[in-house]
């Protein structure tokens, strides 16, 4: 069982003085590896001067290009013989980040993501389907392993061959399934190309959505077609990878497990702490991380802390889904745009499929959006008013939200690109 009451409903003051225990502990660690010793010794810090939880705004903020420089082994805290496992981030943006784990690392992260999962309804009882890429990602084997730990009896079926994954949910009565929120839009296709119905066909009940941010909208979607209660799970590399935060049955904010997560929001421009709603960067700092500690972690992604209590009864605080990370960002005639945005006033058409795509291109001097949208086959109906009706409908709304007017053309079900791990949406011809 993994209602862990006396740390999910810990009063804050207990909750707070935990934090304050490990982070002393992080921060010594911390100083055995070579990037900290290193840092610390540059900004006069000993870890004893760590007395408070405030303390740790006198450590800089760690960076991806940190750890891409002190690459392979500079932010160890422990011997290499210790280390058991290593993932590594995708590395699309540069040299891929990677993170060692030794034994105790791998259990305190099964344990919290168990934790999340039973919050979120699972059981022993349940048939748990993986679809989720295995390997140096993090979001197969950090799932896999919590639900065995639940119980769950656990299908290892990987990302992709989506004939072969319905297939296995039909076979093996699946009750719950870990997918990509795109890519589960994508398999509605392939159900009626079967004609499997997931409310009528199938048994599943929970649906756990991670890997890319995605609309509430989104959520809803995937709620209606497959008949499921789908939670929205926030991790990346740097911490473990899923189970940083997750949704209770409430489904109001991502609870973060702060006795192993201490949490800031910043201003990504200034660096300092905002009010607790108002939106900033995530920074986070490892709190039972022995293998590879890491301090006040940028994690570029952007949400807020949710004020006030929740009325499930845990005490660690919530932050909202993530709304688009600031290397994401696309500035496009000054104005700043997340792809997120788009997708959210998408998915709010009626007539709008499931795909749709942004395209940058520059026209002499001027930059130039594209969004490419799949709509329902239905509207192919010849009528061409219809057709142009629905381009101006979208091509407005989208203008009033993110303040620019893109291009927008409508094409067919099933004629953009589509991948069966994040999905692209941005494809950036601007030249330098």
């Amino acid at each position: 069982m993994y209602w862990e009451s006396s740390v999910e409903t810990m009063e804050r003051e207990a909750l707070e003085a935990l934090q304050l225990e490990r982070l002393q502990k992080t921060v010594s660690d911390a100083s055995l590896s070579v990037f900290y010793k290193k840092l610390f010794s540059n900004i006069d810090l000993e870890p004893a001067d760590i007395k408070s939880l405030d303390d740790i705004r006198r450590i800089p903020p760690t960076t991806k290009d940190d750890l891409r420089e002190a690459w392979p082994y500079g932010f160890l805290a422990v011997p290499k013989e210790k280390l058991v496992r290593m993932h590594s981030s995708s590395g699309t943006t540069g040299r891929a980040t990677v993170i060692f784990h030794t034994a105790g690392d791998l259990d305190a992260w099964t344990d919290v993501l168990a934790r999340s999962m039973y919050m979120a309804g699972m059981r022993n009882t349940d048939v748990f389907q993986n679809m989720m890429t295995y390997g140096l990602f993090t979001g197969g084997l950090g799932f896999h392993y919590a639900a065995e730990k639940i119980g769950a009896l656990t299908i290892p079926a990987g990302a992709g061959n989506s004939k072969r994954q319905i297939q296995l949910m039909k076979d093996f009565n699946t009750t719950v399934i870990h997918i990509i929120p795109s890519y589960a839009l994508h398999l509605t296709e392939v159900f009626e190309e079967m004609g499997v119905g997931p409310r009528k066909d199938l048994n599943l009940r929970l649906a756990f959505l991670g890997a890319e941010p995605h609309s509430e909208k989104t959520r809803q979607k995937i709620e209606e077609y497959y008949g499921v209660k789908a939670f929205n799970s926030y991790g990346l590399s740097e911490m473990n990878g899923p189970g940083v935060a997750f949704e209770c049955p409430l489904q109001n904010g991502l609870h973060i497990w702060e006795d192993n997560f201490l949490v800031e929001v910043i201003d990504p421009r200034t660096l300092e702490p905002v009010e607790d709603g108002q939106e900033g960067e995530l920074v986070l700092t490892t709190l039972k991380r022995e293998g590879m500690p890491i301090i006040r972690y940028r994690t570029k992604d952007l949400t807020r802390i949710i004020p006030g209590h929740c009325d499930c009864g845990r005490t660690h605080r919530r932050i909202d889904r993530i709304t688009g990370r600031t290397d994401d960002m696309l500035i496009l005639k000054g104005v700043n745009i997340f792809p997120i945005q788009i997708e959210k006033k998408l998915m709010e058409i009626p007539e709008v499929g499931n795909n749709f795509l942004i395209i940058l291109e520059r026209e002499g001097y001027n930059d130039l959006m594209i969004v490419r949208v799949e709509v329902q086959k239905e509207i192919f109906s010849g009528d061409l008013k219809q057709l142009e009706n629905l381009r101006r409908k979208i091509t407005e709304d989208l203008r009033s939200d993110i303040l620019i007017t893109p291009r927008v053309e409508l094409v067919e079900p099933n004629t953009l690109p589509k991948t069966e791990g994040k999905a692209v949406r941005v494809i950036d011809n601007r030249k330098e």
